[in-house]
């Protein structure tokens, strides 16, 4: 893994750069407001998830696999209206806790009306369920191998300080709601979705490792409002 600080340089060498890119898209080539195409995006793929067809975004200029860079600590570069569904897969627990609602909110403005979000990231109460049955069988040796059930829930949680929130269902129901989205539901990672014709296989495919009976990522769909 890139050493926290390496990367807070380049966050901060990098911060203009993408602000301008991020701009330079929505007035150029981001889908027009009220359009009838399906646009889908695809928050943070890396370099192994990119899903063609989607508009991958990414803020890794070297060797992420993307469309559009950009900054998720930003505005979205998207226009209003513009785009049917938004998905991240562990992702947004390395946003700074103060920045998810405003994440969230920016996803709504930029969704169409009856608009989805499908978002997944490590699952908090399911590492403190594991953590109080002292079941270290359930827990990933990474970055770091821990023997304690101690070191292993910091291991998850924080992941070396790249992690800056705890993903909780009612905490994501907290955010959900403060950012205005509706009907809010708690799906199995790989298995199922509220909306099959966009939250395809390949989708799946990609959050099949975790578990069905204990699941290691969390994962909520919800919709913006049809009048929003």
């Amino acid at each position: 893994m890139i050493s926290r600080r390496l990367k807070e340089f380049y966050y901060q060498l990098m911060r203009v750069p993408m602000q301008l890119n991020g701009q330079a898209y929505k007035v150029f080539r981001a889908p027009a407001t009220g359009n009838n195409k399906r646009v889908m995006v695809h928050l943070g793929p890396g370099q192994k998830n990119y899903l063609p067809g989607w508009i991958n975004l990414d803020s890794n200029f070297v060797s992420a696999k993307k469309d559009v860079w950009a900054n998720l600590e930003d505005v979205l570069p998207f226009r209003d209206g513009s785009v049917d569904v938004f998905y991240s897969h562990h992702v947004i627990e390395h946003l700074a806790d103060r920045l998810i609602v405003a994440h969230f909110c920016e996803m709504l403005r930029a969704l169409k009306p009856g608009g989805l979000i499908r978002i997944g990231g490590p699952n908090g109460d399911m590492a403190i369920d594991r953590f109080l049955a002292n079941d270290k069988s359930w827990f990933i040796d990474f970055p770091d191998v821990h023997e304690s059930i101690g070191g292993k829930l910091v291991n998850f949680i924080l992941c070396r300080n790249e992690h800056f929130t705890i993903l909780t269902k009612s905490y994501l129901e907290e955010i959900l709601g403060d950012a205005g989205f509706e009907q809010a539901v708690f799906l199995l990672a790989g298995k199922t979705t509220s909306m099959p014709e966009l939250i395809d296989s390949r989708i799946m495919a990609q959050e099949a490792w975790s578990s069905e009976t204990h699941p290691q990522t969390i994962i909520v769909e919800a919709r913006k409002p049809v009048g929003g």
